[in-house]
């Protein structure tokens, strides 16, 4: 079986207005919604907070990218989030295709009897388990981590 590394992660699913945040157990058996962030220019230091408590092993930044692999206007403000978060968090950060992730969150509010408008604040939640979970499954099953690190001179 591929080597899998043992630790919390924290998955991050940035959006314009919200910045979903999950975490997964140290064996990545289960993701599960922590919180939703509003954006602002204290993002970046809420999360930090959140992962003082869970010492995460890395971070997980969902990468919008559209249907064919191409970058769209989120993409470089996932990418930008990214690096601020990689220059300030001391703890690897990697870079996840997201495609279909808040998708698949508004299908699994929508299958719970959750109206659209009254699941706004979980979906973001619910996309950064959808990707977290993702990209641990990816690694159990590869052996590599999902994704691509995010370099620390970035800026």
């Amino acid at each position: 079986m591929a080597e899998f590394r043992r630790g919390v992660r924290l998955g991050i699913d940035v959006g314009r207005a919200r910045v979903g945040v999950a975490r997964c157990d140290p064996d990545g058996m289960l993701a599960v919604p922590v919180e939703t962030v509003p954006r602002s220019d204290e993002s970046i230091a809420r999360i930090l907070a959140i992962a003082a408590e869970y010492e995460p092993l890395e971070y997980v930044v969902g990468l919008p990218l559209n249907l064919r692999g191409e970058d769209t206007p989120s993409t470089a403000d996932a990418r930008a989030f990214a690096a601020e978060l990689a220059a300030r968090a001391g703890a690897p950060v990697r870079l996840v295709d997201e495609r279909l992730s808040t998708v698949t969150a508004h299908a699994a509010l929508r299958q719970s009897g959750r109206s659209q408008k009254g699941s706004r604040s979980m979906v973001d939640q619910v996309a950064a388990v959808v990707l977290l979970q993702h990209a641990v499954d990816s690694e159990k099953r590869t052996g590599s981590p999902a994704g691509e690190l995010v370099p620390l001179d970035q800026e």
